[in-house]
């Protein structure tokens, strides 16, 4: 199996499955818990918050969740005032502003991605509760002028909520953000844990009752083994970076030299990722492409909405039609990438999207 859907979920690295082992199978203790095994549960705890804390912005708190998708729900429902996000974002932020019960101004994009600051400055305005913005989109790989908006915020009394999941580590975090959501699976961690980063001084109301255990009154017994895990996946993302962002980079180069004439990029060039190649192809079938190559683990769209038989709500944002959204595939690779993999999946692509062509 050849793997590039690295925007689903990331590998999980092996040093973190290494730090998570023995809190799987020899430990036990509920780090809530004040005896010594208790203690001890809980100082690999803090010692996983701080090294999230190395990719987060400084002078914040940093909380544990369940996921992304926790901490975008509980900093949306733990604030009030009006919403203003944008039409690309997750459905984590979308449906949940929507389920709000508040007024939700919802900025459109350009065929770029990218939204229009002129639009968003006239949308954020004194009386905004939460701007809430993706820094790189989970389908596209655009990024987001999430610096400009949330000067904007701050300018307007507004909080400011980036959706960090697909940029943390690998792109530079907008400074003085109120909120950071980021999702441990997406940098090489562990499945079922998140965290939501919470600015000094900004006032958060609970979103889960039941004991407030975790920081922020979280409550919840966490999992020692998930937050190890997750902390050497954040140790390795910032002590990689360099490394990874180059290797990263010239995959991008080889992939879309290799697709040659008759694709085209989906959303910015210039403006995004370089890990997050969504293309399309006139007249492709995307989903039966996935059929056809069932050995390349690939994308036509974001996996949370995968069951949903709805076209990329992202896609047709950026004006695609139905067909044109139907006809593109999303190729995500990373840090363990291999090059000669890559050049051999994208070569079977183009011969199957031919092939199609041919029988049309």
């Amino acid at each position: 199996m050849t793997y590039l859907d690295y925007q689903a979920t990331t590998p999980l690295a092996p040093e973190s499955l290494d730090a998570m082992l023995p809190w799987l199978r020899d430990q036990h203790a509920n780090p809530h818990s004040p005896h010594a095994a208790g203690r001890k549960a809980k100082a690999v705890v803090e010692h996983a918050r701080a090294q999230l804390a190395t990719l987060l912005p400084p002078h914040g708190r940093v909380a544990f969740t369940s996921g992304a998708t926790e901490a975008l729900n509980w900093a949306i429902k733990g604030t009030t005032g009006p919403i203003v996000t944008i039409a690309t974002e997750h459905a984590a932020v979308l449906d949940t502003a929507r389920a709000s019960g508040r007024s939700v101004t919802i900025l459109p994009v350009g065929s770029d991605g990218l939204v229009d600051r002129d639009v968003a400055e006239a949308a954020i305005v004194p009386g905004v509760g939460l701007v809430a913005a993706m820094l790189v989109n989970n389908e596209i790989g655009v990024v987001q002028p999430t610096l400009a908006l949330g000067n904007m915020a701050q300018a307007a009394g507004a909080r400011f909520l980036c959706d960090a999941v697909q940029g943390v580590g690998r792109i530079d975090l907008p400074a003085g953000a109120d909120f950071v959501a980021i999702s441990a699976h997406k940098i090489h961690g562990p499945k079922g844990i998140g965290a939501l980063y919470v600015r000094d001084g900004v006032a958060l109301d609970p979103f889960m009752h039941g004991g407030g255990q975790e920081a922020l009154g979280r409550s919840g017994t966490l999992s020692p083994a998930l937050c190890a895990g997750f902390g050497v996946a954040a140790d390795l993302m910032a002590r990689e970076y360099a490394a990874a962002s180059a290797h990263i980079a010239g995959l991008w180069r080889l992939a879309v030299e290799r697709l040659g004439d008759g694709w085209q990029i989906n959303g910015s060039v210039e403006h995004r990722y370089p890990g997050n190649l969504n293309i399309r192809r006139d007249g492709l079938d995307g989903a039966r492409l996935m059929s056809d190559l069932r050995d390349i683990a690939f994308s036509a769209g974001s996996a949370c909405a995968s069951g949903s038989g709805r076209s990329s709500h992202v896609l047709r944002a950026i004006g695609l039609s139905e067909a044109q959204a139907r006809s593109s595939i999303r190729l995500g690779f990373g840090r363990y990438t291999d090059p000669t993999a890559l050049t051999e999946a994208i070569d079977r692509i183009v011969v199957a999207a031919d092939l199609q062509r041919m029988a049309a």
